[in-house]
């Protein structure tokens, strides 16, 4: 039921320019693929709310942007992002546009950069 809400809340929401700051991970394993925009997570809004150990040893993020099989599927069971954003801790997965707001294409990196576009420069090396 979460996921189809979820889905519904994509197609009725009005997309807004892609915004990240400096350290900010842009997630794209999936995204693409589901016809999702790619997710920003805000590391350091979360770091400066939680010690590194709550996501990176108890809820099992590792250490590379990317280097979990996150999907919806799995946050909406209460794994990874789903262990707070469940409605109740913070907002829940039917907010879609607030995690998936990069601009498509853009591959899972770290933003590096105050200046650096999101998307992949043309002809750029594929950042891993």
């Amino acid at each position: 039921m979460g996921l189809l809400l979820a889905l519904a809340a994509v197609l009725f929401v009005d997309v807004q320019d892609a915004q990240a700051e400096y350290g900010d991970v842009v997630i794209n394993n999936h995204s693409d693929g589901a016809g999702m925009r790619p997710v920003i997570f805000p590391h350091w809004f979360h770091r400066v709310r939680f010690a590194c150990k709550v996501c990176h040893a108890d809820l099992g993020f590792k250490f590379k942007a990317g280097g979990n099989d996150i999907n919806m599927v799995k946050i909406i069971d209460g794994q990874f992002c789903g262990a707070c954003h469940n409605g109740e801790v913070a907002w829940s997965v039917e907010n879609c546009n607030l995690c998936h707001s990069a601009k498509p294409g853009t591959p899972t990196q770290v933003h590096e950069s105050t200046i650096q576009k999101l998307a992949q420069p043309v002809g750029a090396p594929q950042k891993k």
